[in-house]
């Protein structure tokens, strides 16, 4: 089998090699998978929780190699690295205890002698496709929670990691699973389409794990639709950041700061648009242009920076014509600027009107936008006008006052007096409108990754009227 490269985006050197699967090489994946599952699926709930246990230690045992894979395949600093391997580990211990919680219910029938009850069973295979920004959670929430119902996973790598995500499958494999029950496939970038359209086709895929961009989640979506297989989709984002009149305003600019800059930018839940009152925004953006200052940007090897490279040139593309563009509309410049390089600045362009690209566009990099209200309701409202649904955050000194507000915010996940970028292995984690639906996380996984059957015994003799 033929092999495809990832360069390292920083150095143009190849970081990784993988084998370049094509769309002939999915049947045989998806059979082992379902042949796998049939003898996984079968076992008692203290039995999974074994193996899951001995996976999440496989895992920690790796840390080293991901975070050398993180740095170089996507120029990730050690901090974000340590930071995905830690909560990932965490994922597969809090799906390891989900094995004994996956629990029906006795639902009273009006038929004399008729036991009903709900029953949740393993759905079969599931397809999980993983993106490359948070590499290693990403693709342990994608296959973690999915084992623990019972399942069978193929995990479709993504082609910008593919050591990062084979390193997560060879953890799980050190596990002891039941041969085919994880699986991987990776394949070249030009590939990728005709490869995920063959596995969402396998008719032993029975549902569809995705998180990415929305683009990619529609077109998805619509394919699994033409076999009626359900989705969980988890995709793109512009999160509203909320700083009312009455904020901590040092409070608001760390919490802003981390959630636009981490990872810089690359995060479905990064803070996009950060919307302040009229009544402190000189204040607030004077404490905020001065902390981002700071927030310098170097060589993630080195590990002298917080902010390390963005992915790939065409990110870099991509940030530059949107501060472009707000600058040409009258949008102001706090600090930074454009890049030539994949070491980009952290950026904080203020006075975003809905005029400008940056306004409605996900930026998915170092820059994020400062948008000016009057009051409260108009904060609600500009936070609220987009398509987007993932994560908000409000901040206010009145706890009250901020719950309600979160209340009137659409989107899956809301924090008050809190960053947007927030994750935990037991959290209800998905978004609503363009954000994708379905959840993630903790007992809500559940729902997602097994079949909810109505299955009745009859313990009395039956009377029918014909």
């Amino acid at each position: 089998m033929t092999e495809f490269s990832r360069r390292n985006p920083l150095t143009g050197e190849i970081a990784s090699s993988a084998p370049a699967m094509q769309p002939g090489d999915i049947p045989a994946i998806a059979k082992k998978a379902a042949q796998g599952q049939a003898e996984w699926g079968q076992m008692g709930p203290n039995a999974r929780r074994a193996v899951l246990t001995k996976a999440a230690e496989a895992l920690e045992a790796r840390r080293d190699d991901f975070v050398a894979a993180m740095q170089s395949e996507i120029g990730a600093t050690a901090g974000w690295a340590m930071f995905n391997h830690g909560l990932s580990a965490s994922m597969i211990r809090e799906a390891a205890a989900l094995t004994t919680q996956i629990s029906g219910e006795i639902i009273p029938s009006d038929k004399p002698g008729c036991l009903a009850m709900a029953v949740r069973e393993p759905v079969g295979v599931i397809l999980s496709i993983a993106p490359w920004n948070a590499p290693i959670i990403l693709a342990v929430r994608a296959i973690a929670t999915p084992l623990a119902c019972g399942n069978a996973v193929i995990l479709k790598a993504s082609e910008i990691c593919p050591r990062v995500h084979s390193l997560v499958i060879e953890s799980f494999a050190a596990a002891g699973f039941p041969e085919g029950v994880v699986n991987v496939v990776t394949n070249a970038p030009e590939d990728a389409g005709e490869v995920v359209g063959a596995l969402i086709d396998a008719p032993e895929v029975k549902r569809i794990n995705f998180t990415g961009s929305t683009a990619v989640g529609r077109i998805i979506a619509q394919r699994a639709a033409g076999h009626l297989k359900p989705c969980i989709l988890e995709l793109g984002g512009k999160a509203p950041f909320l700083v009312l009149e009455d904020a901590d305003l040092d409070e608001a600019v760390k919490a802003a700061s981390f959630g636009a800059f981490m990872n810089q930018g690359q995060i479905c839940m990064s803070t996009e648009r950060i919307i302040v009152v009229d009544a402190v925004a000189e204040a607030f953006a004077e404490k905020f242009a001065a902390k981002v200052a700071t927030m310098t940007t170097g060589d993630p090897r080195e590990g002298t920076s917080p902010l390390g490279a963005v992915v790939d040139q065409k990110t870099v593309s991509h940030v530059n014509s949107l501060i472009e563009d707000a600058l040409s509309h009258g949008a102001t410049l706090l600090t930074g600027g454009t890049a030539d390089s994949v070491l980009m600045p952290a950026t904080v362009v203020s006075g975003v009107t809905d005029a400008m690209k940056i306004y409605r566009d996900e930026s998915f990099g170092p820059v994020v936008a400062v948008l000016h209200a009057r009051d409260e309701e108009h904060a609600i409202a500009l936070a609220n006008d987009t398509e987007y649904g993932l994560s908000a955050a409000v901040f206010t000194r009145d706890t009250a006052r901020g719950l309600a507000v979160a209340r009137r915010i659409r989107s899956g996940i809301c924090h008050v007096n809190g960053a947007t970028v927030h994750d935990e292995a037991q959290m209800p984690f998905g978004g609503v409108g363009a954000s994708g639906y379905g959840r993630f996380g903790g007992k809500a996984g559940i729902d997602s990754f097994t079949e909810l059957r109505w299955i009745t015994v009859e313990t009395q003799p039956g009377h029918y009227p014909i």
